[in-house]
């Protein structure tokens, strides 16, 4: 396909025009062909309309916050308007504080250091380690993967009631932390349930929601949580930017996340040498330095080219893509879908698979290096949740091993096919179409295990 061909079809056939439709790359076989982007769960790529706000502004670059200068003031107002347009975007509440963040898991991090003193936290072992492992200083609960969306809600109803049953645990605060939707099987979550569950507990909630706000509407109010998260990396906006929103109690209660300029409103020196300080109580408390005025004018971009376009027509558009893979792989005994729900659970754009007789690396190797497609292979930062999935199924070692096996250890890991609204229909037939002629011919290549990836042998 050449270069104006592809750019025509991303045109044709996706909601919105994304960076790099037509970017080609090389195979292992000969010629070149189009980039097939179907790693979205790990970064989305971004939006042409983003890209070209980013062009807009850069030319008024300026400091923020205290700056006297007309380009100080203007990036002021644009910091300040984005952190205005994604609040609307997630339907936050009056008194909820929009932090910026560098990412979901800055985002979770900064929420676990402002827990009260001794909070209980309760979280199950299918999240992602970013919001898995951040509750290393607290008292952590966690809960069994479940089966069903019922039995997620009865499993932290359950957990929440044997605590406050505790004399010892049950005056204390608590929060659960829950994912919108997976980053291994794309499944949603009951989020309104749990976060039910949650107050009927006395306990609070935070959602992360790096994996289904890029797909759903996602409402801080509707849903009942009491934070959010999410990167923009996800969100079809560059890398480096992420926002927390939600109650500002614990926010403005807890010690700045970062000490400096910004988050301090008043420092004065003391007469035995020291100083004494007096930290804002709005959200600057926990943006000290200079902020990533662009990447949060990045994010509000990216709400308002979603929200324009309109989350009706791409949840739409993404169920006929959803259904295309799902029907491909079904033509393919060899392969198996992995779910917590089962085969018709609701899911967003992330479908994970492992091939019978093939090791995950050396299929998904084979896929880039031999049909130009991108997808990810591995445990995806979910190692409880991929290993629960797996079962105790060793996988073909294959010409290439899977980089997360120890010495002794079975070889699990999987594949992830994501999409999103920038995903034309051609890469997903084209997927579908690799898929079945790697597992009936054998890949074309000979491919070697280098730094812990497989790659093609020379």
């Amino acid at each position: 396909m050449s270069v104006s061909t592809a750019a025509a079809a991303q045109t044709i056939c996706a909601p919105l025009s994304v960076l790099g439709s037509d970017v080609t790359v090389p195979l292992v076989t000969g010629g070149e062909v189009t980039y097939a982007a179907l790693d979205y769960a790990a970064s989305a790529p971004a939006l042409q309309r983003v890209w070209d706000d980013v062009a807009a502004y850069a030319p008024y670059y300026g400091s923020v916050h205290r700056g006297a200068g007309y380009l100080s003031q203007l990036s002021t107002d644009l910091f300040e308007n984005a952190r205005t347009t994604i609040s609307e975007f997630l339907d936050c509440r009056a008194d909820d504080q929009l932090i910026f963040t560098r990412s979901t898991t800055d985002s979770l991090n900064l929420l676990a250091q402002a827990l009260p003193a001794d909070c209980q936290v309760f979280v199950f072992e299918t999240e992602h380690h970013a919001s898995l492992l951040p509750w290393q200083g607290a008292r952590v609960t966690y809960l069994d993967a479940p089966r069903t969306p019922a039995q997620a809600v009865a499993t932290l109803e359950k957990a929440l009631a044997a605590r406050t049953a505790s004399a010892q645990e049950g005056h204390g605060p608590a929060l659960v932390c829950v994912t919108g939707a997976s980053n291994v099987t794309g499944e949603l979550w009951p989020v309104r349930e749990l976060a039910a569950a949650a107050h009927a507990h006395g306990a609070r909630i935070v959602l992360d929601a790096a994996q289904l706000a890029p797909h759903h509407p996602v409402s801080v109010r509707d849903l009942g949580v009491d934070w959010i998260a999410f990167s923009g990396h996800k969100l079809y906006a560059p890398f480096g930017s992420g926002v927390l929103a939600g109650r500002a109690d614990w926010l403005q209660a807890a010690d700045p996340y970062l000490a400096g300029g910004g988050a301090s409103r008043k420092v004065t020196r003391r007469t035995d040498g020291g100083v004494d300080v007096e930290w804002h109580e709005t959200a600057a408390r926990h943006e000290a330095g200079s902020p990533n005025v662009i990447g949060a004018y990045s994010i509000a971009s990216a709400c308002k080219a979603l929200t324009g376009a309109g989350f009706d027509t791409l949840v739409a558009r993404e169920r006929h893509l959803i259904e295309k893979v799902k029907a491909g792989l079904a033509e393919v005994p060899e392969a198996r879908i992995l779910s917590l729900f089962g085969d018709d659970a609701p899911r967003v754009g992330v479908i994970s698979f492992v091939v019978e007789g093939w090791n995950s690396s050396h299929f998904a190797a084979a896929l880039s290096a031999e049909y130009g497609i991108g997808v990810r292979d591995g445990l995806f930062c979910a190692h409880p949740l991929v290993r629960t999935l797996l079962g105790s199924d060793p996988q073909t070692q294959g010409e290439c091993g899977a980089p997360e096996a120890a010495p002794g250890e079975k070889s699990l890991n999987a594949i992830r096919v994501s999409f999103g609204a920038g995903t034309p229909d051609e890469h997903v037939d084209r997927f579908v179409t690799a898929v079945k002629e790697l597992v009936q011919d054998g890949a074309k290549w000979k491919y070697r295990t280098e730094d812990g990836r497989c790659v093609p042998a020379v």
